[in-house]
């Protein structure tokens, strides 16, 4: 999604005729400006809108299910409607893993291979597993929090001598006292 700031929609409520509404279909903060203004909606961004779930049912008939097959926030709505799903964007899904593993004939293995929720289907089914794909996702990683401390160590007691330096930490009028005290 676009870098969104919240507190800048009231410039959008202000130059309407300024909005780019293919990209604002895709804001998750935007839906009360969308509401009010359905025809200017791309309804293809809008499917993969986060919060838009109960604008899409509103308006079902404009659902474009592709992209709503990878929206997060639309599985409900998915599995009322599972002829529609896209099982490619479905495999990529974060929130999908109930509706693919009861239905791993429609699984695209590639794209599962990318979802970081999707290991443990990975792991029953390593044939399947694209290697160039899984190689880039991140939860193929364990992180060994100890080690990453001890290695932090002399980082950390680097800064910590900087910043508890006491011409930083006290602020006297006589700093040539605390030059003398030191020897900073």
């Amino acid at each position: 999604f676009p870098v969104t700031i919240p507190n800048a929609i009231h410039l959008l409520e202000q130059n309407p005729d300024k909005i780019n509404w293919r990209q604002l279909s895709n804001n998750p903060n935007a839906i009360h400006l969308l509401e009010q203004n359905l025809k200017k909606i791309n309804w293809r961004q809008l499917s993969n809108n986060p919060n838009a779930i109960n604008l899409l049912k509103e308006n079902y008939h404009k659902i474009n299910w592709r992209q709503l097959s990878s929206n997060p926030n639309a599985i409900n709505l998915l599995k009322e409607n599972s002829k529609k799903i896209n099982w490619n964007e479905l495999s990529r899904n974060l929130n999908a893993m109930q509706l693919l593993e009861q239905n791993p004939d429609k699984i695209d293995w590639n794209q599962l291979s990318l979802n970081t929720n999707a290991i443990h289907l990975l792991e029953q089914n390593p044939d399947k597993i694209d290697w160039l794909y899984i190689s880039s996702n991140p939860s193929i990683f364990e992180l060994d929090y100890e080690i990453m401390k001890k290695n932090n160590q002399i980082i950390y007691e680097e800064l910590i001598k900087e910043v508890m330096r006491p011409s930083r930490v006290f602020k006297y009028p006589d700093y040539d006292y605390i030059e003398e005290l030191f020897g900073e």
